[in-house]
Parts: structure tokens; C-alpha cells; sequence
């Protein structure tokens, strides 16, 4: 039996709260991970685990158990990166997510910058607005939009994005342009929702949370496809800033509500720093760190056009 194997095995069946979950995990078949687990509680001559209503539960005998091998293997990761030069210099692999027209637009071009300046490092960039978690997906650095849960990660604010409504200089010179939320209802607005449902967008004004309803005449399924129709004038869109940034910029899209605006959204970099951090995994964050903030910073200084609410201290996407 490899022991080491089998402990790794259980630890993901106590994480996962259950053998078949351990087993899409590891990617192994379930009777796998089962044979593991009664192996390992063979060779103890001991009971690990018990199934109840609520999931795998531990013995006492297995608290002590999982503990000791959690230690085990942290000792033995850190060896191996040691003995592979991950704290001499930075080399080895990188799993890095971020939503996805977010990451397209303004992780990969510093990603591809960072590959250039550490050639023996590589990174497996995951698009995807799913919120990734660390463990499950083996990630070891994501891009979050929104506000964070307390953990035990690390997280480094890079700056803010704001939700948006915007329309082409062409629509609006054809409709005039809302004042109010109450206008949209006196609009052409593209939404994701099916066009026989209401759709609902919330805004805010002096603190106080404001939520309108409308029909629209076009319903999308994809951003891009939304932005595409605002650009060919049939209506007003709202996105995350740097969706429609670039569009803004060179004067295809122009921002209206703005001083009803919800509060900017925050951006972070996250990373688990429970151990020591490999050299590759503190060379990409001081890599990206400051240039993603300078991204956030230039894009704020063209798109902002009024004197809609902004952080002092935080970039503004």
C-alpha cells in the first residue's frame, strides 16, 4: 500500500464532506478512493471515518490521524519544492483564473509580458466566471471582482470597477439620453433576460439602494452580443466598465445615469500564503501587483467623464 497516497486520498474525502465528490476530486473511480480509505484503516487496525445523514464524519482516532498526516504532507510538499529549486529561483508551473472577458482583456497581456521576463516558469491561465476554488481546482492565484469572504488567503487590492449604462453617441441623438432610472422605461434597452420577463437593474443615489423595472425589446445571452447591439445603436446596455472601456474611450459609446451609479466594485489578487510562497508564485504577484493596478488606472483616466463617486485611494476601472 503507498500510505502517502492513501493519506492524500483521505484528506480529500474529509475536505470533500464525501467518498464520491473525493472521487471527481482525484479523478479516480469511486471504488478507488473507497479501497484507499479501507485499506489505510486496515493497516491502522483502526476506524477513520463514519457515514451519518450529514456526510463523513471522523473518529476520534481519525481526528488525530487526519491531523498528523496534514503535516505530513505539508513537510513533504515543501522538501519537494525545495528540492526542486522553487526557492532558489523561480521556476515550475502556475494555475492562474479570472472572469473571463476580464482576464482576456487585461490579465493575458500582462501574463504574456510576465512568461517573456521568467522564461522557466509557465502558467495555465483558466477564464472562467465561475468563482474557482484553491484546493478543488489546484489554482494558485485568482482574479476576484466583488466583495471577499474572511479566509485564511491572501489578498491584494488592485482597484474598482463600476456597473454602467451606456449607449452610442447615435441612439442617443435619435432618443435623448435617460435622466433618471424611471427614463428606461421610456427606453430601448438590451437585457439577458427573455424578452417576455421584466428586467430589473438596481442603482443608487445618496446611499439609498434604487431598483427599476422595464420590458425590453432585445434580450441577449452574451455580453459581447449585448455590446455589439449598442454599438450598432438599438438601445442602451449597462456592463462592468471594462467591458465597453476600450468603446468608451474612442467616443462609440457614451456613459449616461452616472451619478446613479451602485458603489465601485473591488478588485483583488488572491493567493494561499499558509506556507512559505515558492519563488514563481511571489515573482507573478510582484509582476502583475502594479501593472494590473496601472491597467485599472489608465483605463479609469479615459473612460471617467464626470465627476461620478470614486475611491480615493483605489484605481477605478
Amino acid at each position: 500500500m503507498d500510505r502517502l497516497h492513501a493519506m492524500s486520498v483521505l484528506l480529500a474525502a474529509v475536505e470533500c464532506g464525501s467518498l464520491s465528490k473525493a472521487s471527481k476530486r482525484l479523478r479516480l473511480p469511486l471504488a478507488t478512493v473507497s479501497r484507499k480509505v479501507s485499506e489505510l484503516e486496515e493497516h491502522l487496525n483502526a476506524t477513520l471515518l463514519t457515514r451519518s445523514a450529514k456526510g463523513l464524519e471522523l473518529t476520534p482516532a481519525g481526528r488525530s490521524y487526519v491531523t498528523a498526516a496534514k503535516s505530513i504532507l505539508e513537510q513533504l510538499n515543501e522538501a519537494e519544492r525545495a528540492a526542486a529549486g522553487e526557492y532558489v529561483e523561480p521556476k515550475g508551473d502556475l494555475v492562474v483564473t479570472a472572469p473571463i472577458m476580464f482576464g482576456r482583456l487585461n490579465v493575458l497581456p500582462v501574463v504574456t509580458r510576465f512568461l517573456d521576463a521568467f522564461p522557466d516558469v509557465s502558467v495555465g491561465l483558466v477564464l472562467t466566471d465561475r468563482v474557482a476554488h484553491f484546493l478543488e481546482d489546484q489554482v494558485d492565484v485568482a482574479i476576484r471582482i466583488g466583495s471577499l469572504p474572511d479566509s485564511s488567503l491572501v489578498a491584494t487590492r488592485l482597484g474598482t470597477v463600476r456597473h454602467i449604462v451606456c449607449a452610442s453617441p447615435d441612439y442617443i441623438a435619435a432618443h435623448g439620453a435617460p435622466h433618471t432610472p424611471e427614463d428606461l422605461a421610456k427606453h430601448r434597452v438590451i437585457s439577458f433576460q427573455s424578452i417576455s420577463a421584466l428586467s430589473s437593474w438596481t442603482f443608487e443615489a445618496a446611499g439609498v439602494e434604487i431598483s427599476t423595472t422595464f420590458s425590453s425589446r432585445l434580450s441577449v445571452n452574451t455580453i459581447d452580443a449585448a455590446i455589439d447591439a449598442a454599438l450598432s445603436g438599438a438601445g442602451l446596455v449597462r456592463a462592468v466598465s471594462y467591458q465597453v472601456a476600450e468603446h468608451v474611450r474612442a467616443g462609440r459609446l457614451a456613459l449616461v445615469l452616472e451619478k446613479f451609479e451602485p458603489q465601485a466594485r473591488p478588485v483583488h489578487l488572491v493567493y494561499d500564503s499558509q506556507n512559505r510562497l515558492p519563488l514563481k508564485l511571489r515573482a507573478f504577484v510582484d509582476f502583475v501587483v502594479p501593472r494590473l493596478r496601472q491597467r485599472l488606472v489608465d483605463v479609469m483616466l479615459h473612460a471617467h467623464n464626470s465627476s461620478a463617486r470614486r475611491e480615493p485611494d483605489a484605481p477605478t476601472l
